[in-house]
């Protein structure tokens, strides 16, 4: 879905990611090319909504894989599955510690973009943080907003 007023342009777009395992992932690349009409704002911003409580997105290191390693690690640290009297249990043992995971981490982000491209430092990256240990595909929904190129 697309709209265009006065100079600026919305772009909307809900993208199926591939089903991962759990742990941290880096997304930049999938989210990228999912999203072609990127190449066409000269000046805006992207916002990203991923529609599930179990997974989260977030902002982080692109280069040295340990970093999402360690970064599960601790989660699991700070969110155990096992030790605390969790209520919700109906849909397994990780379902309530990927919700906390969730509330920590956050469902939302928001990205600039610069000459059709995101404007991320030179480390960073876009991750999908998966909680679940059987998860399914995960969806965001993609909005852009910005000023065309000419």
């Amino acid at each position: 879905m697309a709209a265009t007023a006065k100079g600026c342009v919305w772009f909307q777009r809900i993208v199926g990611l591939k089903k991962q395992k759990r742990g941290c992932h880096l997304i930049t690349d999938e989210l990228v090319k999912a999203v072609p009409e990127l190449k066409n704002v000269s000046i805006g911003v992207m916002h990203l909504c991923i529609q599930h409580t179990s997974a989260s997105i977030c902002l982080n290191e692109n280069a040295d894989p340990s970093v999402r390693t360690d970064t599960e690690m601790a989660l699991n640290h700070i969110v155990p599955e096992k030790g605390l009297p969790y209520e919700h249990t109906m849909e397994g043992p990780d379902d309530m510690p990927a919700h906390l995971k969730t509330a920590l981490i956050g469902s939302t982000l928001t990205v600039p973009i610069t000459n059709g491209t995101l404007n991320l430092g030179t480390w960073q990256g876009l991750w999908l943080c998966e909680h679940r240990n059987r998860a399914d595909s995960r969806k965001i929904v993609v909005t852009i907003q910005g000023a065309p190129k000419e």
